[in-house]
């Protein structure tokens, strides 16, 4: 289990192991939020997340599901902590075929959304619906990939019938993908065209401003999963990790949440009698950065060859040092440590930067140097130092010439799920505590990285993992995949990250910002 300590200046957090309760009960009852709109100052967090739409249908980013998991509410949702997924909005969930093909949901009584609109088995099953016909390319369908229906019954009861047998569903639906909306002011067939938000999550959103602000409050009428009403709060969202930065040193937010610029990260540690007026959480999570390669046809690193050599030539060790200042570790898996079936594949086939290995690699396939190939990047910090980095290294073995771009969070998204770039860089964070986020939504079939990448061998393995029950025994099936994934190339994985949060000393439940479950529990900060 993921551990959490926080004290005055500097917290340290513990690894994780996963483990599937395949029958999700009911846990001892509801619990009704009452609203808490006084005179109470609102509690401000900042973040250099971007959020791509309100819509939960067009959005599969950690920006956007963050602001999700306090706006709407989901049949199942994470404790603080935990492994296995609780009900929410659900009264109890469980498999009821033993071939695991149909998951069974009973949902509590008197549930509505925050605008007074009962929520019944028809929003569920229209929310599920929706994401399914619109398809997104932004949207977490690649998420819902063995769901083939949905049907509903009496007493509120929700049906999921499934393609294949797929043991991690029920982590699935505890995410942002099921989120539940109200069917009477979302369209069946596209995005909801404006910024609204209408949910039964523990807050309602009092005013929004894309890029700039969210105002939440208190959702009086949420019952559900939460059993103490949250605090107002507004996020108030940052165009870079510099800026907010300035913000933090001003003391003008109240908490930050990802992420500060390496430098100022490397610096929350206190010396030795040191005091500061602030608290640092630190927890290990499963934040990682691939070099994401495009597979489609005329892309000039379409060969395995070129792939390889770039595995082969790049230096994790220099990259981290110098860049992000050892506030990450370097990444030699497609799963990160910390996770049940991590390995270090690409570390066994590239131990060590070695031009020489690269030019072999491509003198053995006819590739002539140097290949000529584009990088795009997005937000984060340190994205441009990054790019910059990686490309020196690239072109000082004479291999390769490589061009760097910066696109706007959006624009980035649209551009490579067309294939527009050769190749891009990619946060990836994990949507539940379970390997299968590493490799259905990224591998699979319905790839959420629009690479073109698939492999008969790595489909039938992400199959054969979701059959079992107990997580554990999937281990070996997942080492199996990581070592196909380092033959392929399809990405180079970069390093994996920690998570800080920074609060003003007289701020409680910062930590619960952020303990590796992918939820941003804003509703657990309080003034001291």
């Amino acid at each position: 289990m993921r551990g959490i300590r926080r004290r005055r200046g500097r917290a340290r957090g513990g690894a994780f192991s996963t483990f599937l309760v395949v029958s999700v009960l009911g846990l001892g009852g509801c619990s009704l939020v009452a609203s808490d709109d006084g005179d109470d100052e609102a509690i401000t967090v900042g973040t250099t997340d971007t959020v791509t739409t309100l819509d939960p249908a067009g959005a599969y980013d950690a920006g956007s599901w963050a602001l999700f998991g306090n706006l709407y509410q989901s049949l199942l949702t994470f404790a603080p902590g935990a492994d296995a997924p609780v009900p929410d909005a659900a009264r109890d969930c469980r498999f009821t075929s033993e071939e695991l093909r149909v998951y069974t949901c009973r949902l509590r009584e008197g549930l509505k959304f925050a605008n007074g609109h009962d929520l019944t088995a028809r929003d569920v099953k229209f929310s599920f619906d929706r994401i399914l016909r619109i398809r997104s390319d932004q949207g977490p369908g690649p998420l819902l990939s063995t769901l083939k229906s949905v049907e509903t019954g009496g007493t509120g009861t929700v049906t999921f019938k499934l393609r294949s047998p797929d043991a991690t569903f029920p982590f699935k639906i505890a995410t942002g993908a099921g989120a539940i909306v109200d069917s009477t002011l979302y369209p069946a067939d596209r995005l909801r065209p404006r910024d609204a938000a209408d949910g039964s999550g523990p807050y309602r959103l009092k005013s929004y401003a894309a890029g700039a602000t969210a105002e939440l409050t208190p959702n009086g009428r949420y019952r559900g999963a939460v059993k103490k009403p949250g605090h107002p709060v507004t996020v108030n969202y940052f165009a870079d990790p510099a800026k907010m930065a300035v913000a933090w040193k001003k003391r003008s937010v109240d908490v930050v949440s990802r992420q500060l610029p390496p430098a100022d990260t490397a610096k929350l540690s206190l010396g030795p009698g040191e005091e500061k007026d602030f608290q640092v959480t630190e927890n290990s999570s499963a934040n990682t950065r691939f070099l994401v390669f495009n597979l489609r046809d005329g892309s000039p690193v379409k060969q395995t060859a070129v792939r390889r050599a770039v595995a082969a030539a790049l230096d994790r060790e220099v990259l981290t040092r110098d860049v992000h200042r050892r506030t990450v570790e370097p990444l030699y898996s497609l799963i990160p440590q910390g996770v049940s079936g991590h390995t270090t594949s690409f570390y066994d086939r590239y131990p060590r930067p070695d031009a020489d290995a690269a030019r072999r690699l491509l003198t053995s396939a006819g590739v002539a140097p140097p290949v000529r190939f584009r990088v795009a990047y997005s937000k984060g910090a340190a994205t441009r130092e990054e790019a910059a980095m990686m490309k020196r290294q690239l072109e000082a073995t004479g291999l390769f010439r490589v061009d760097t771009t910066y696109v706007e969070w959006k624009k980035f998204q649209e551009g490579y799920a067309r294939g527009a770039y050769d190749a891009f860089c990619l946060s990836w964070i994990a949507d539940f505590p379970d390997a299968d986020t590493f490799t259905s939504p990224l591998l699979g079939p319905a790839s959420a990285l629009h690479s073109g990448y698939a492999d008969d061998r790595v489909t039938k393995l992400i199959r054969r993992a979701q059959l079992s029950s107990r997580r554990d025994r999937a281990t070996e099936t997942y080492r199996a995949i990581q070592k196909i994934v380092a033959e392929d190339v399809p990405l180079v994985p970069l390093w994996q990250k920690k998570e800080y949060v920074v609060s003003k000393d007289s701020i409680s439940g910062a930590q619960y910002l952020s303990d590796g479950t992918g939820l941003w529990r804003l509703w657990r900060l309080g003034r001291i």
